[in-house]
């Protein structure tokens, strides 16, 4: 391994410093100290010359073995970010372009027994505009991102993290560096190269079956024959083959048939049932060289995307079964978790998936504009039941698709799908990010008469070539050409749909900024809604480490700079506005403080409205609309400390949206709408069986503990996976019953109750904007920390009906068992999980209690 310490250097070598590999000039930098944080304050766009710079990463290096001795030796990268030209012993071995691919260069006549290695970068941001110089074809646009985003031009013509020239939610740091591992690998006859399991159910003969596929370089100048056993112990299965592998790189492909008379458990994703896995041990004894033996586990599952007729509805369905069972997809999108690849480690994975999984999430898509993630994301999501959706990394733009091109990305495709696909979690492969809509809406004013020449280009590259390699290597699950798509109906009107947003067909990203989001009848009736989104600020603590005093306003340039999306504060403001009092403090900190917190209620507020209606939409079909069976916010974490769409702050705090969505995603629960003056409640359900339950319904005046009415509906059926109607009543009659009780002064509470305990989370209805709410009254909120075992026990106390009662803890690193809530009783218990060592006395001192009416 070449890892560890490089000599690093700029252009003219007037810096020179020490720096990690796999690692990135700007945080080699940062750690030898000679920059600040690259997101404290401004200095995204103070530290732009970094980027404009080409960088040597340099070192040199003993070779452990005796040269003469291997037949082959290759310097292998497993990537390069983005654009190089590797030395070795002051000879070009090669040249690299493209951050996602594998390179592996031949330096069998090179090496020696001392050797200097030597990759000289070229600032992307340069490379980027002389690619765009040389296409003299036609333009490919967007030429440069919207100014708002002060990001740098033409990422489309560079195979790398296209967010990392700027994007909507994230600074421009285009990195330069070695991001993944770097080895010398040396072999006589054969050695392996790529390694896969692909699990099948047989339906004729209902029994699974194996593929287990092995891609070799073989350099005797004879085939190479030799047995291959596969052995899965707890599936009591063993099979050897003999193989003969033939000079050069190939693949061979073994088909093991599991034991009949083992019980296979199959992977479920979370919420469904278990996520089993079987240890499995391939060894390969060839007659010539040495004995491999491979290590790995395997998972069983199926997956189809079912795009069937619905009776009584124009259009087709859109949903995944796994296991030939139905799956309502809960979750969000992913983006990558720090500008700078290095920094994002197994633990900061970990964190921020657990958190998804802890939310009630089964999914997530790995958008298209980021990285394809590292092996460990895919490990944990395996390990605890999320499926991926997962884009190739193409994302709001047209793509060159000159031969050069086409051949670097048709090497990153294959390398991708031989490195992912034996992931259980990963259940679709999808083309590109809003590429169809871009062309079907005309986002970039091309003229009609040359928009024949941008949809061939669109043809070649996501189906000519993408789709043809994604069929040819991985025939186990399905794919797509782009997000939002038609998907069947896209394919029948040649790849590119009149509306890639028609409500009938495929999936929808919908947002609207100008509409009231508590008005349930704006949202799209989709098959399967898979980006929307509002956004908030993240918590103060959060903004503290990378601002300084004068910076904490609203309306501070600093806040500004922050703000990639255009207008993005003044949207926040107007959707608090409608429905919430704003901030007045005559203290500029505690209205910066309040406002934050509004963001955060209005965002909570705003995308359980619309997550709900996705969820009680997926049985019926009203106005030819409806079967919605997936709901994917936008988004689930964030690169920087910014105003965003996100749910977990930079860190992997949580917002109060994460807090909500643990109860919007719950496998049971009661929602609730209002159409036309009538109440209705439906019963929301992922469980696998029906349930007989009770429906609790109780409301309070605002102005009191003493609910106004209580009432309860028993032998409530709510039936498995589906959104059944379980009440309905018109509101003024509800509020009749309900001892004078008014729009204004009153709310409805309700929760499912079963059996053993089975119980949904409480939900409640809003009657009136809160701003115009009667008879809230300001409390005093308390509450008594203390320790049990590894958790801490918040023990809250108020004085008063109080809405979005938010803990907070500052940077202590954690999560609460709920935030964000309703408190109509007088005392409520909350856990606090914390995710490092903390203490009572710490917890007490950094605890911030706030509720609506603290807010002046």
């Amino acid at each position: 391994s070449l890892r560890g310490s490089w000599q690093l250097r700029s252009g003219n070598g007037s810096v020179s410093l020490r720096a990690e590999v796999p690692g990135c000039v700007h945080t080699a930098l940062l750690s030898r100290g000679l920059i600040q944080d690259p997101y404290y304050r401004f200095n995204d766009v103070i530290y732009r010359w970094i980027s404009l710079d080409n960088w040597t990463y340099s070192r040199t290096f003993k070779t452990p073995f005796d040269v003469r001795k291997w037949q082959k030796v290759n310097l292998v990268f497993e990537g390069v970010d983005t654009v190089a030209q590797i030395l070795l012993n002051n000879v070009t071995v090669g040249r690299t372009d493209n951050m996602f691919n594998r390179y592996s260069f031949d330096i069998t006549s090179v090496i020696q027994e001392v050797n200097f290695v030597e990759v000289r970068f070229l600032s992307a941001v340069s490379y980027a505009a002389e690619q765009s110089r040389c296409h003299r074809a036609h333009s490919i646009p967007p030429a440069c991102p919207p100014p708002v985003q002060k990001g740098e031009c033409h990422v489309n013509f560079i195979r790398k993290e296209q967010c990392s020239f700027s994007w909507d939610w994230g600074p421009s740091f285009p990195t330069q560096g070695i991001w993944k591992d770097v080895r010398i690998e040396a072999y006589n006859h054969y050695h392996l190269i790529y390694f896969s399991l692909t699990p099948f159910f047989v339906k004729s003969t209902q029994q699974w079956c194996l593929e287990v596929e092995s891609i070799f370089d073989v350099v005797s100048s004879k085939p190479v024959a030799g047995l291959v056993t596969v052995n899965i112990p707890k599936l009591q299965t063993q099979q050897t083959f003999s193989v003969k592998l033939q000079p050069g790189e190939g693949s061979i492909v073994l088909l093991v048939n599991i034991n009949k008379s083992s019980a296979v458990e199959v992977w479920w994703p979370n919420g469904h049932g278990k996520q089993t896995g079987y240890n499995i041990t391939t060894t390969f004894t060839m007659e010539a060289g040495c004995q491999i033996e491979k290590f790995s586990k395997v998972y069983f599952r199926t997956v189809e995307l079912v795009q069937e007729p619905i009776p009584g509805s124009p259009g087709l369905s859109f949903y995944f079964r796994i296991n030939g069972r139905p799956i309502f997809i809960k979750g969000s999108n992913w983006i990558p978790a720090d500008s700078f690849q290095d920094r994002v480690t197994y633990d900061t994975l970990r964190l921020l998936l657990k958190s998804a999984a802890d939310a009630n999430m089964n999914a997530l898509r790995v958008w298209g504009g980021g990285v394809y993630e590292q092996d460990e994301f895919y490990d944990i999501c395996d390990e605890i039941g999320i499926m991926i959706w997962q884009d190739f990394m193409f994302a709001c733009a047209l793509y060159p698709t000159s031969q050069n091109y086409l051949k670097s990305v048709r090497a990153e495709v294959s390398h991708q799908v031989r490195r992912l696909k034996s992931h259980p979690s990963i259940i679709l492969w999808s083309g590109n990010n809003e590429n169809e809509a871009a062309l079907a809406s005309n986002w970039f004013s091309i003229p009609y008469a040359d928009l024949g020449v941008y949809i061939k280009d669109y043809v070649t590259l996501y189906v000519k070539n993408i789709r043809e390699i994604v069929l040819k290597e991985d025939k186990s699950r399905p794919f797509v050409a782009s997000s939002p798509t038609n998907g069947l109906e896209s394919v029948k009107e040649g790849w590119l749909s009149r509306d890639p947003y028609d409500t009938h067909y495929g999936d929808t990203h919908f947002y609207d900024y100008n509409s009231d989001c508590w008005n349930w009848t704006v949202y799209p009736k989709t098959r399967f809604a898979s980006e929307y989104g509002f956004q908030s600020w993240p918590s103060f603590s959060t903004i503290e480490k990378v601002s300084s005093p004068e910076d904490w306003s609203y309306t501070s340039n600093f806040s500004l700079h922050r703000q990639h999306h255009e207008g993005g504060n003044i949207q926040m403001l107007q959707e608090i506005g409608r429905h919430f009092k704003l901030p007045q403090s005559p203290d500029p900190l505690k209205q910066f403080k309040d406002m934050i917190y509004l963001t955060q209620v209005m965002q909570a507020q705003c995308i359980k409205t619309e997550t709900e209606f996705y969820r009680f939409s997926q049985s019926e079909i009203i106005n030819g609309e409806g079967h919605t069976m997936g709901a994917l916010y936008w988004q689930l974490n964030d690169i920087w400390q910014a105003p965003s769409w996100a749910s977990l702050e930079y860190g992997g705090k949580w917002k109060l949206l994460h807090y909500f969505a643990q109860n919007f995603f719950a496998p049971l629960l009661p929602v609730a709408y209002e159409d036309k003056g009538v109440l209705h409640i439906y019963g929301v359900s992922d469980l696998h069986v029906d349930h007989k339950l009770t429906l609790r319904v109780v409301v309070y005046a605002w102005r009191s503990f003493e609910p106004a009415c209580t009432f309860a509906k028993e032998g409530v059926t709510v039936k498995a996976q589906s959104a059944v109607p379980i009440y309905q009543e018109s509101i003024s009659d509800l509020l009749e019953r309900c001892r004078n009780c008014t729009r204004k002064s009153c709310v409805i509470t309700f929760c499912l109750m079963g059996e053993d305990g089975l119980q949904s989370p409480t939900n409640h209805y809003f009657l009136s904007s809160l701003k115009d709410a009667v008879g809230l009254e300001r409390t005093q909120l308390s509450a008594s920390v203390s320790q049990q075992d590894d958790l801490y026990i918040f023990v809250l106390q108020t004085t008063a009906i109080a809405p979005f009662v938010s803990l907070d803890v500052g940077s202590i690193k954690g999560r609460f068992s709920d935030n964000g809530f309703l408190m109509t009783e007088k005392k409520k218990v909350v856990v606090f999980y914390p995710w490092e060592p903390t203490s009572v006395e710490e917890l007490e001192s950094s605890l911030i209690l706030t509720s609506l009416l603290d807010i002046v």
